[in-house]
């Protein structure tokens, strides 16, 4: 195991620190909450969000008729009062009593609109592919009624219709875009640049944020975001201090800490189509020799929860009954004699690439790995590149083992994203995610079923053996779901954790 890197040394060794020295004993205002992220957001419309760092802020701008932001991870109602469905095809949905930041009601003509926009190729939307997959239309039928045509029964509905609402009150018939985004979210827009955003409390908000404003930096700078902490001139930041200086960074004496589970997952990728991966034998004896437990003690210290797949233990659809790895390295050699890879004159029984990203922390747990998988004569070279290097050879399916992490997995049909057969990349959908190349005809009949199933009862043991077969056959190995991490100043409190990462808890902190 590497030593330990204490903060005072991380943040003095790294380029940057000058630029947010001269704000290391500035205070921040009393009315206002300094939040650092680690990347600048571009855009605040949910049409045009390319990143997460879109999506959070566009969240608190603009909400959907559901929302995925709450501790669970689970999904529920937010501009919709009610959801009916009158047949497998058409589902109404009623409208609460919202406003938008500038006074106007929320209309099913709103919502009506945005979709529609995303449908319409002139408006080049990037979701317009997925969302014509889903509903042929959307339609106002009153003011606060709107009708949605499906394709056909989409059990995921609820989580897609997260999607944001924007005001049209006012923008001509056919224009794709009003001029400046407003929403019915806490916040309201002041200012975007690469630098960072500014929001205001909206004063038609149904739940008022606690501080009249929010003044979100963009900061890259790891030592940088760390100095404006511990210095007080910023609040709050959020999963941007690596998880073993968690808790040095909040021995600073105005600093303190929070974390809750989190429903991203990080896991290892295998591929099934190379040669010696292909053999189950060998996945298996892989997940048998890792020691997570000590990998969370030593690097999380501690705020990470043990995955079994895809799904956390919050979720609605989550099945615990599933083939459990845990460490044992009799069985692991075992697997591997049966296999054909008896040990060496050196020990050694074969040899695996590991392909990471660059990013320290992530190569210091890639070594970690490597050498726990080194005790059952599995000589692994870690090899890190550069993330979009890294990223374009776990596409193209050049890679023999690897880890990533999962976006915030809100809703089991990310059992069909990852797994299902007709997702492995190819020439006409390069990005598709089932990046190990799974394929299971009986996992993709469940999978099938459960996305046109639209009762959750119903749904519920056909993801259950989706879990089942995906943990039997290991074309990924679960490792943690890494809890979500907020940083403090020692004066805010009431900030709220949710599950996906994003920034909803805002709405509720003060100091």
């Amino acid at each position: 195991m590497s030593p330990r890197v204490h903060v005072t040394t991380l943040v003095l060794a790294l380029p940057g620190v000058a630029a947010a020295a001269c704000d290391l004993h500035r205070r921040t205002p009393d009315d206002t909450l300094v939040v650092v992220v680690q990347n600048a957001a571009t855009t605040v419309d949910p049409r045009y969000n390319l990143t997460n760092y879109d999506a959070t802020l566009s969240h608190l701008i603009a909400p959907g008729l559901t929302t995925v932001d709450t501790a669970s991870g689970n999904t529920e109602l937010d501009l919709a009062a009610k959801i009916t469905a009158r047949d497998p095809v058409t589902i109404d949905i009623e409208l609460t009593d919202a406003m938008f930041s500038d006074g106007t009601p929320v209309t099913a003509d709103d919502v009506a609109r945005t979709f529609d926009s995303v449908l319409d190729p002139a408006c080049d939307s990037l979701y317009r592919k997925m969302h014509a997959q889903r509903w042929t239309s959307v339609e106002a039928r009153g003011p606060k009624l709107v009708t949605f045509h499906l394709v056909q029964p989409l059990g995921m509905l609820m989580t897609d219709l997260e999607f944001g609402i924007v005001s049209f009150h006012g923008v001509p018939p056919g224009a794709c875009k009003p001029p400046r985004v407003i929403g019915a979210g806490p916040y309201v827009l002041r200012e975007l640049t690469p630098y960072g955003a500014k929001l205001d409390a909206s004063p038609f908000a149904r739940t008022p944020p606690k501080l009249p404003h929010v003044d979100i930096r963009f900061v890259s700078d790891a030592a940088a975001r760390i100095l404006m902490l511990v210095g007080g001139s910023a609040d709050l930041m959020q999963n941007a201090v690596r998880g073993d200086l968690v808790d040095e960074v909040a021995q600073r004496p105005r600093v303190r800490v929070a974390s809750a589970p989190s429903n991203i997952l990080t896991y290892m990728l295998l591929n099934l189509d190379d040669p010696v991966l292909h053999d189950l034998r060998v996945r298996q004896a892989i997940a048998l020799a890792l020691d997570r437990p000590a990998i969370i003690d030593a690097r999380f210290e501690g705020r990470a929860q043990l995955a079994t797949g895809l799904l956390p233990a919050t979720s609605w659809a989550y099945n615990g009954d599933v083939a459990h790895w845990n460490r044992d390295l009799p069985r692991a050699r075992a697997l591997l004699d049966a296999a054909g890879y008896r040990p060496g004159p050196d020990g050694i029984r074969l040899h695996l690439v590991y392909k990471t990203s660059a990013d320290l922390f992530r190569v210091a747990i890639a070594r970690l790995i490597a050498a726990q998988l080194a005790e059952a004569g599995i000589a692994v070279e870690v090899r890190p590149f550069e993330f979009a290097t890294f990223f374009a050879d776990v596409k193209r399916g050049d890679y023999q083992i690897a880890t990533m992490q999962t976006a915030p997995i809100t809703e089991p049909d990310f059992y069909f994203a990852y797994f299902h057969s007709s997702r492995i990349p190819d020439a006409s959908d390069p990005d598709a995610q089932n990046r190990w190349h799974y394929r299971n005809a009986d996992f993709d009949r469940a999978v099938d079923l459960g996305r046109h199933t639209l009762d959750p009862a119903a749904r519920k043991p056909l993801y259950a053996l989706a879990q089942q077969l995906v943990a039997r056959d290991l074309p990924i190995i679960p490792l943690w779901h890494e809890d979500n991490v907020v940083l403090f100043n020692v004066d805010v409190s009431g900030y709220r954790l949710v599950a996906d990462g994003r920034l909803a808890g805002l709405v509720s902190a003060t100091k």
